[in-house]
């Protein structure tokens, strides 16, 4: 999979590409990122990237010149890339969608900033995503989210093919309670039944103790 990510801070994106599960899938050829810097698109001397908006308004406009220079440059590699666009008003982020995104072979990636960017580059874009009823200084974190989410999905990122499969959202519920070592830690013990070995009342715990929590923390998401 490769993933561009296009951004005026790219700077950004270095201690989190570079670590944990995202620096295990470049090291297993699972992904290929690249990072973008959006000022060398930018115009004359100063590299312009900004404006102020038609029409009157606080803040700065992303131009489009600059993005459409960036993706169609980045598109003369990635003939069949998905652009997506981070921003506010953008479907809601999901694992549904990271796992959409996970089956993709190239993804340009734009982070947008300030009080927004011009209309005139959604020509560009396929998918636009947000991860919530809130606003953010740009698309960096954003898009950081949507990476982590996606590639951790994409086979052999993970150790354990099941993991993917047991986490919250992943079957509409939450994620069950998880224990380990020691059985007792100051007076509070693990529940008996993980400790007996009979795997199929475990799985039917798990099951009733995921719809509990999900009942209680996102009763939006129960079906019933």
């Amino acid at each position: 999979m490769k993933i561009v990510i296009i951004t005026l801070f790219p700077e950004m994106f270095s201690p989190i590409l570079g670590s944990s599960m995202m620096w295990k899938a470049q090291s297993k050829k699972l992904v290929k990122f690249q990072i973008v810097d959006l000022r060398k698109f930018g115009l004359g001397k100063r590299r312009q990237v900004d404006d102020t908006p038609y029409g009157g308004g606080a803040g700065m406009v992303l131009k489009p010149e600059p993005i459409f220079e960036a993706v169609e440059q980045t598109k003369k590699k990635l003939t069949k890339a998905k652009v997506i666009l981070m921003t506010p008003r953008g479907e809601k982020f999901s694992q549904i969608i990271a796992k959409k995104i996970s089956k993709l072979n190239e993804v340009i990636i734009i982070c947008g900033h300030y009080e927004g960017f011009d209309e005139r580059i959604m020509e560009l874009v396929d998918i636009e995503l947000s991860l919530g009823d809130f606003v953010l200084t740009g698309g960096e974190l954003p898009a950081m989210t949507v990476v982590d989410a996606a590639v951790r999905l994409i086979p052999g990122v993970l150790g354990d093919k099941q993991s993917p499969q047991d986490e919250s959202f992943s079957q509409g519920l939450l994620e069950y309670p998880q224990y380990t070592r020691p059985d007792d830690f100051r007076g509070k013990k693990v529940p008996e039944i993980l400790l007996g070995g009979n795997h199929s009342k475990i799985l039917v715990w798990r099951k009733a103790e995921a719809v509990k929590k999900t009942k209680a923390n996102r009763p939006d998401l129960l079906s019933f």
